[in-house]
């Protein structure tokens, strides 16, 4: 899948392993959510969240996700996980996921995560940084 990359900034490539299977012979559906967390991660890095957070105490914590599962990954298969921001608010925003698998030619499953913007050091939710916006702008695709 070609233009992902032009629709999300984060795309990682994964090659899948055995032991990502279950005893029903597919990846196990809690996988899933470790390849959103990867893409998530991925994405607060380059944007520069985690440095901001380790300076401010001000940073991201995941409120809630959800998985919509479309096809079975089996091992073998190479997947493509990418990650892209679909909506802000004041204190908020949302996170859609999305994984291919390349030995389907087919998305296996669609993803999102709800992120409250936190200060860590007062264990309260707080308004998104300007300075975090701007770099999350920066990475965004442009519309």
């Amino acid at each position: 899948m070609s233009d992902l990359r032009g629709r999300y900034p984060v795309v990682l490539s994964r090659t899948l392993s055995w032991s990502d299977m279950d005893a029903f012979q597919h990846v196990n559906n809690a996988m899933y959510f470790r390849y959103f967390e990867d893409a998530r991660i991925e994405y607060f890095s380059q944007a520069g969240l985690i440095e901001h957070k380790d300076k401010t105490q001000l940073g991201p914590i995941l409120a809630s996700t959800s998985c919509n599962f479309r096809a079975p990954l089996t091992f073998p298969d190479t997947i493509q996980i990418a990650a892209v921001i679909d909506e802000f608010r004041r204190k908020t925003f949302r996170m859609k996921y999305f994984v291919y698998s390349e030995k389907l030619a087919q998305v296996a499953a669609e993803g999102e995560g709800l992120i409250v913007y936190y200060d860590y050091a007062h264990e309260k939710s707080c308004e998104i940084p300007e300075v975090i916006l701007s770099a999350i702008q920066s990475i965004q695709p442009a519309t």
